[in-house]
């Protein structure tokens, strides 16, 4: 055929023009495929171990931490290990706070983008491409046994009016190539009316696409905005000087919210006011206990203190034999008591 000894079976213009269209079709989704996958993921390592993960079968969790929350991590350790009540400390709080905030919306977005453009396209790349090239393939086979039926039956022709052959045997010859042709033609096309149907198919697909496109712009659109107003809210935070919030007392530390930091200073009106009775500490304390919430992972140093996960809602109390305000007692519902610093917290009532 490439030389041109051989017939060729065409396909008509229509069939070639949809198989172009779903050649560039396939060409151009691995390529926004890959491109997604390098923005949600630019690590290639990471990338290469994640795609050997799912050749094995294993589900890949997205979940774990990003690279901006680990840095907000150490960033809050070391905001505590410098203290709060220093200018470095302090920025370091609050700073690391709103990375670990960043980071969070980072994962949030890389979650829904997976969900909403990159499986789905992975998706159409590996079954409903997977299955055109197949039949496409089986519809090639069908040709080339169309083309050699048609070769037969010539030959077969071409014999006819030649002495040393009998007439019976080249009319049988021809009947059979005939029988051989006329099955080859319909297998062809029968295998290229369902190849036809399926390249057509592809409309149906590139409309499905066009809205997971606009589900993952409108998910971009909410993370730069989420991300927009945690770095106006970090600049307001960071313009704020650390005095502002050891105004209220000269012996109490810096608190990183303002809840906290009420707490604190009913803590120093309870220091200094004249308790002579048990029962009158015993109410106060009580009317002391509020819960928080759990703001990032934290893992006790000590026996005496409670570890914590992020987001964890526990009942916060004043700690009587504490020597400054940068611990409380942390009590869960399981009645598991021990000591948190007030860094990691926020109260919600």
């Amino acid at each position: 055929e490439t030389i041109g000894t051989a017939e060729r079976t065409e396909l008509d213009p229509e069939f070639e023009s949809l198989a172009e269209r779903a050649d560039n079709y396939k060409l151009w989704t691995e390529r926004i495929v890959a491109k997604l996958e390098a923005v949600v993921q630019p690590n290639p390592n990471m990338r290469y171990g994640e795609m050997l993960i799912e050749k094995i079968g294993t589900e890949i969790k997205r979940d774990r931490h990003r690279n901006l929350e680990y840095l907000g991590n150490d960033m809050v350790d070391a905001g505590i290990a410098c203290g709060p009540t220093t200018l470095y400390g302090d920025a370091l709080m609050k700073v690391g706070k709103h990375q670990i905030c960043l980071g969070q919306a980072e994962k949030e977005f890389v979650q829904q983008s997976y969900r909403t453009i990159i499986i789905p396209l992975r998706k159409f790349l590996d079954e409903d491409m997977k299955t055109i090239a197949k039949e496409r393939k089986v519809l090639e086979t069908k040709r080339l046994d169309l083309d050699v039926a048609k070769k037969r039956l010539k030959k077969a022709k071409s014999q006819d009016g030649q002495a040393n052959l009998k007439p019976e045997m080249i009319e049988r010859e021809i009947e059979e190539a005939k029988r051989d042709l006329e099955n080859c033609q319909i297998e062809f096309d029968r295998q290229l009316e369902i190849t036809k149907l399926l390249l057509e198919g592809l409309n149906t697909v590139q409309s499905n696409h066009a809205q997971c496109l606009n589900n993952f712009a409108n998910y971009q659109i909410e993370y730069y905005n989420r991300c927009q107003k945690l770095m106006i809210d970090l600049q307001q935070t960071l313009s704020q000087p650390i005095d502002q919030s050891r105004e209220t007392s000269s012996q109490s530390n810096a608190i990183i919210t303002s809840n906290v930091s009420t707490i604190v200073n009913d803590i120093k009106l309870f220091a200094k006011s004249s308790m002579d009775s048990e029962t009158n500490r015993e109410n106060f304390v009580e009317f002391q206990k509020r819960n928080a919430r759990c703001l990032n992972d934290y893992k006790a140093q000590n026996i005496d203190e409670l570890s914590l996960k992020a987001d964890e809602i526990i009942t916060v109390s004043f700690d009587k034999s504490a020597t400054e305000a940068d611990w409380m007692i942390g009590e869960r519902s399981s009645g598991e008591r021990g000591k948190v610093p007030v860094a990691y917290l926020e109260i919600l009532n």
